[in-house]
């Protein structure tokens, strides 16, 4: 289901967006920062928060002005196939104007909310007003097929011609059409693959389940490929697959999620006794008017009506592993904030959801650990992700970069609960301490570089001194993590002492603090002068190179690490 956004500029517009919530599970209120109270999430700049909400697919619904939106969005408008409903209701509620997204429902949502406000829907789309429906948007279940030849289809329809209906087409058994059974025109809705044609509107109804078998699965071909042989021998089109049932603990090693990215539907995890053959299975679960045992891998059950996903089986779960950024609203990147609304659960350390806050759904449960138990923590989110939730395992700055993507595989390696096979993991990166830290200051960062975390937790203080010493010897610029902490007091300069043995005592030294935060702080100090009290935990320390120069310009100090030697 597409995630809906509601947009508010003040606390008066609370009480309207509250009722529209009330109609429409699952969306979320998001209302302007010292303006607004009562809303579910915050944000500073309405045209940036509305045009990240557009083009991640979201239906928009302003209770605001038309033209604000409008001019928000003029920018981004590219496709009129695949913008999502952007709607603009009154303060009130007194009217819904739907603006743009017509062929994704914008016209039947707007009339859905005017029944709930009691209030009146501007709708200026000729056909819909003529033909009581939308042509271009179809219902839930079904796809319009080759849009290119609609709009000249439609435009014979308003101009007089009459048309012919094929296949189940119940929600057009009210529509204002000139009917005739010998006409020209056709309307049909079928899963039967179809060809283009200007006299014939195509749709195909989601009426097809395509159940998979791994056990019987050779892995000598790809499954994928295999759906899509079949589906052409028995002439099914694509667009009509509802979803890909799989048997649970039959996942092996195919990459169940680029199955479900390439045929653009769900996967659902079902269940069968051992002596339950999957095609008895597939009509249980479809009541299937008929069944293709195509092979030993391979059911395609075909219903009468529209089937839904989320009345079969079990969602297929979703890990999100989530770079924070520093700390900053502006470092976090839109995949990001889109996974930490979507999601039904987060976990991480307090720290850092607590950071990520702003961001939270209502509906979002938490689960805060320690900072010290990544493993366990990994161990919970793949666990609860593989009951069907969407989960988001939050760290600050990239999730890659000393933290929690490296515990997540490490825990996955082992392969302790077989349905972690069936997630969809990813791993949404984001700014690092020291890229931030880099750029407060120019480039430090500028040529070959390395990081090197401080801590002896995780691995011997014999290794980290290898390494600094390498480090040094090869002339890189070098960021250190974990500087210190309340017990790890002597690290840093030990460090230092070890890069002096290398490095002039001017090097120059960057130290910035709480990067992106309130109390964000940055210093320029020299190799030579560097103690540990002059940092903590919130620190990044980026050391230059022979290389790395100073001067001051515009008003500031700049550090940069030329591209040439």
């Amino acid at each position: 289901m597409t995630a809906i956004a509601i947009v508010i500029l003040g606390e008066m517009s609370y009480t309207t967006a509250a009722r529209i919530q009330s109609a429409l599970p699952g969306s979320t209120i998001y209302g302007l920062q010292q303006r607004t109270q009562s809303a579910d999430q915050t944000y500073r700049d309405f045209g940036e928060t509305v045009r990240t909400l557009f083009q991640q697919g979201q239906t928009i619904i302003g209770i605001c002005s038309a033209g604000i939106l409008v001019r928000s969005l003029s920018v981004v408008l590219n496709n009129k196939w695949q913008e999502p409903a952007v709607l603009a209701i009154a303060e009130d509620g007194s009217s819904v104007v739907p603006l743009l997204g017509s062929l994704q429902g914008a016209n039947q949502l707007a009339q859905q909310l005017a029944q709930i406000l009691k209030s009146h829907a501007a709708i200026t789309t000729t056909g819909s007003i003529r033909f009581q429906t939308t042509l271009l948007s179809p219902p839930n279940g079904y796809q319009l097929a080759f849009p290119e030849t609609a709009k000249t289809f439609i435009a014979d329809l308003l101009s007089g011609q009459s048309v012919k209906l094929e296949g189940t087409v119940t929600w057009l058994e009210t529509a204002k059409l000139s009917l005739d059974a010998q006409a020209r025109h056709c309307i049909k809705v079928t899963h039967q693959l179809q060809q283009p044609n200007p006299y014939q509107l195509t749709y195909y109804s989601k009426t097809v389940a395509v159940f998979i078998a791994l056990n019987n699965f050779s892995g000598d071909s790809d499954i994928a490929d295999i759906i899509q042989t079949q589906l052409t021998a028995h002439q099914i089109a694509p667009a009509s697959i509802a979803l890909i049932g799989l048997l649970v603990h039959q996942t092996q090693s195919v990459d169940i999620q680029t199955i479900a990215t390439r045929f653009s539907v769900p996967i659902r995890l079902v269940r069968n006794s051992s002596t339950q053959s999957v095609s008895d299975l597939a009509k249980q679960l479809t009541h299937a008017e008929q069944i293709i045992a195509v092979d030993s891998v391979i059911t395609i059950a075909i219903a009468e009506q529209p089937l839904d996903p989320d009345a079969i089986g079990q969602a297929a779960g979703q890990l999100s592993i989530v770079g924070l950024g520093p700390g900053a609203a502006e470092w976090l990147t839109p995949q990001a904030q889109q996974a930490l609304q979507q999601a039904t659960d987060w976990i991480g350390y307090k720290t850092y959801l607590n950071l990520a806050e702003p961001w939270r759904s209502p509906r979002t449960q938490r689960h805060d650990s320690d900072n010290r138990v990544e493993l366990d923590r990994a161990r919970h989110a793949l666990d609860l992700a593989a009951t069907g939730r969407k989960v988001a395992v939050i760290s600050s700055g990239d999730p890659g970069i000393y933290a929690m993507a490296a515990a997540v595989l490490e825990v996955l390696e082992k392969a302790e609960n077989p349905d972690w096979q069936t997630l969809d993991i990813r791993i949404c990166p984001g700014i690092s301490a020291m890229q931030a830290a880099a750029a407060q200051v120019g480039a430090p960062l500028g040529h070959d570089f390395c990081t090197i975390s401080l801590s002896d937790i995780l691995k011997p203080w014999e290794i980290i001194t290898e390494r600094i010493t390498a480090a040094a010897k090869a002339d890189f610029a070098i960021a250190f993590y974990n500087p210190v902490s309340k017990s790890r007091r002597w690290q840093l300069e030990k460090a230092r002492d070890l890069l002096l043995a290398w490095r002039s005592p001017q090097t120059p030294v960057l130290l910035a603090r709480n990067l992106g935060r309130s109390q964000q702080s940055t210093r320029m100090i020299s190799l030579a002068n560097l103690t540990v009290d002059q940092v903590d935990m919130n620190t990044v320390v980026l050391v230059g190179s022979s290389k790395t120069r100073q001067f001051q310009s515009a008003g500031r100090h700049w550090l940069y690490t030329p591209r040439y030697y």
